[in-house]
């Protein structure tokens, strides 16, 4: 080695080292925030009752009828499924509280357009009959039956439209027959839901009049 040239020493190769990293940390800051939630064992803060829709009311379902998950972290939201409820509101609720139904949604809609959340939309609800769908979307009940239109009030529809629009908001997905659809429209369900005479224009026209659009 030249004369007068020297060996960077044990301190100085620890302090470059610790810049590069630290370096290399905050340009990776956000990836990391964003995969932080997708570690074994880590789970998003949550309290018992939190609601995500503003006004609406809070009844647990069963834990046997959702799973927990840290969406939007784990898995990307982009579709809102309608359903009707083929029961009334108390047994629809009772239903999701027994962890015997096997089934559940996010949200149920009266039809005085009271809102129930029963499941956390960071959460899989088991509402679509399908893993994949259930995993990427919201699952909203309405009470009534497919085949009586006298159901499907103007308080239910915009209060599930005002529900929908703050959904398509905090997610960013368009509010259109792509992204809002029916239970009977779901791959591999069997089921018949919102039926004839669910209004869909009337629907998809009050939610993007929520949204402004």
């Amino acid at each position: 080695m030249a004369e007068g040239r020297r060996r960077p020493g044990r301190r100085a190769l620890l302090i470059t080292g610790l810049g590069v990293l630290i370096g290399v940390g905050l340009a990776e800051r956000d990836d990391i925030e964003r995969s932080y939630w997708l570690l074994p064992g880590v789970s998003k803060p949550r309290k018992e009752g939190e609601l995500d829709h503003k006004g609406a009311s809070w009844t647990s379902a069963s834990p046997a009828n959702w799973r927990m998950a840290d969406r939007p972290a784990d898995y990307r939201v982009d579709r809102i499924v309608v359903h009707v409820t083929q029961g009334g509101f108390k047994s629809s609720v009772d239903a999701f509280r027994n962890p015997f139904h096997k089934a559940s949604a996010h949200y149920i809609v009266d039809k005085d357009g009271h809102v129930e959340q029963m499941v956390r939309e960071l959460d899989v609800a088991f509402h679509a009959d399908n893993r994949s769908m259930n995993e990427r979307s919201v699952g909203i009940e309405h009470v009534g039956f497919v085949d009586r239109p006298q159901d499907f009030t103007d308080a239910m529809y915009r209060s599930s439209a005002r529900l929908s629009a703050d959904i398509c908001r905090r997610y960013g997905f368009p509010a259109d027959r792509t992204h809002i659809i029916g239970h009977s429209e779901v791959p591999g369900a069997d089921h018949t839901d919102p039926g004839p005479h669910w209004d869909w224009d009337r629907y998809l026209k009050l939610v993007r009049g929520y949204l402004g659009t």
